[in-house]
């Protein structure tokens, strides 16, 4: 499923050959500096400047602060109590599925090896389902208020910080993004909820040393990938209260989003994200797999298939409610790459013929319960009408999981003001 793995190595794990020219070239006369510059290094292709990144991390973190906030939280409770729909629903879709099972056993693995399309997958599964399982059953306990559920998030929780010690092989970056978005989301709801729990500075190391230094990185691969790796680096940094990774990680999402999404004023060709190798018309083309008229709303994957590209506006979607949760407005820089990334994917979702001039006449549909955070932001709260969006969310309720990081968000973000 996930995309392909990243060309280069991993700095964290491995020297860096960089370092090792730059001592080289130090030592050397300048005089020769600059001529073995001039004789090997290719010009720097004009680029447009990125979208501003201002300062990210907050003074103070708020918690629970990642994906939903405590007013958030408070609305659905009173909603469900009451019965009302569609939350009331979803709430029984979520506590009849088997992430809610009283006899769930957590499954730890100390090496998480995840390949290419999860081949090898020793762990994988095992990994993002019990992390979806502790998100869960942490929403259950602030909706029912049983301490089963709370006592469960914390078994699960518990069970992998005593064990996990790396991923790896190829797939280990999306990996660790996947299951590093939703552990911070349950962590959230039990430290500050219900309470801490002995286990807690356990849980924190294993964010801090297993999870987030093969995130915050980022990655080169396909743009779902590097979106979902952020999205874990900034729940984690709220959770460890770190505010340089925050800041890293926002400041890398800013300039990721304009670069997975396509607005007409980019210009004639998307715009390549920080870092990029992709410097020719050609190369881009490849990476938006083929696609040559570019469109308000248009994804570097939306030419691959609409559940890869689903998996990137989720992510969108997650990280800016998180910072807006924090007290930071990121909606005025990716909201309308966002909207008209949900519109045209709604539209074609919801089987609108495809015209020649996309992916050849022929989309890959399966978009995933990705819509609810968005269009609750920008249609309820901002204001936008969004009737495609609208339709699509509408139709799908209650929204469960992809399995994946993923989970319930009809129930958490369905018409809430918070």
């Amino acid at each position: 499923m996930p995309g392909r793995p990243p060309t280069s190595r991993r700095p964290s794990r491995r020297p860096s050959r960089r370092r090792g020219l730059l001592a080289l070239l130090v030592a050397l006369p300048t005089a020769l500096v600059a001529t073995l510059l001039a004789g090997t290094a290719p010009a720097a292709p004009p680029t447009r400047p990125a979208e501003a990144a201002p300062a990210a991390a907050p003074a103070s973190f708020v918690h629970p602060g990642v994906h939903v906030g405590r007013a958030q939280l408070d609305f659905v409770r009173s909603k469900v109590q009451a019965g009302a729909q569609p939350w009331k629903s979803a709430f029984d879709q979520m506590t009849a599925s088997r992430y809610a099972s009283p006899s769930r056993v957590p499954k730890p693995r100390a090496v998480v090896e995840c390949g290419s399309y999860s081949n090898p997958n020793l762990g994988c599964t095992d990994e993002r389902e019990d992390a979806i399982a502790a998100y869960t059953n942490a929403l259950a306990w602030y909706i029912t208020r049983d301490n089963r559920y709370a006592h469960k998030a914390i078994e699960l929780m518990d069970a992998w910080s005593a064990v996990i010690r790396d991923h790896t092989n190829g797939n280990a970056p999306l990996q660790a993004g996947w299951a590093g978005s939703v552990w911070p989301r349950a962590a959230e709801i039990i430290r500050h909820a219900y309470g801490d729990w002995p286990g807690a500075g356990r849980f924190a190391t294993m964010l801090r040393e297993v999870y987030l230094p093969e995130v915050v990185g980022g990655s080169d691969s396909n743009g779902n990938w590097e979106l979902t790796m952020m999205e874990a680096a900034v729940g984690i940094s709220v959770f460890l209260e770190d505010r340089a990774s925050y800041d890293r990680a926002v400041n890398r999402f800013l300039g990721r989003v304009p670069a997975y999404i396509y607005l007409e004023s980019d210009g004639a060709l998307p715009r390549t994200a920080p870092g990029s190798r992709r410097d020719t018309r050609e190369e881009i083309i490849e990476y938006w797999h083929g696609q040559t008229t570019f469109v308000d709303g248009l994804s570097q994957e939306t030419c691959r298939d609409f559940t890869h590209t689903g998996y990137g506006i989720s992510s969108i979607s997650h990280v800016a409610e998180t910072a807006r949760i924090q007290g930071q407005d990121l909606y005025p820089q990716v909201g309308e790459r966002l909207r008209h990334a949900l519109g045209l994917h709604a539209t074609y979702e919801l089987g609108t013929a495809v015209p020649s001039w996309l992916c050849g006449g022929s989309v890959k549909r399966g978009l995933g319960p990705i819509t609810e955070v968005g269009y609750n932001a920008l249609h309820h709260r901002l204001g936008h009408s969004m009737t495609n969006t609208r339709t699509l969310t509408e139709s799908r309720r209650p929204a469960g999981t992809n399995n994946l990081f993923v989970a319930w968000e009809t129930l958490t973000h369905a018409e809430n003001p918070a």
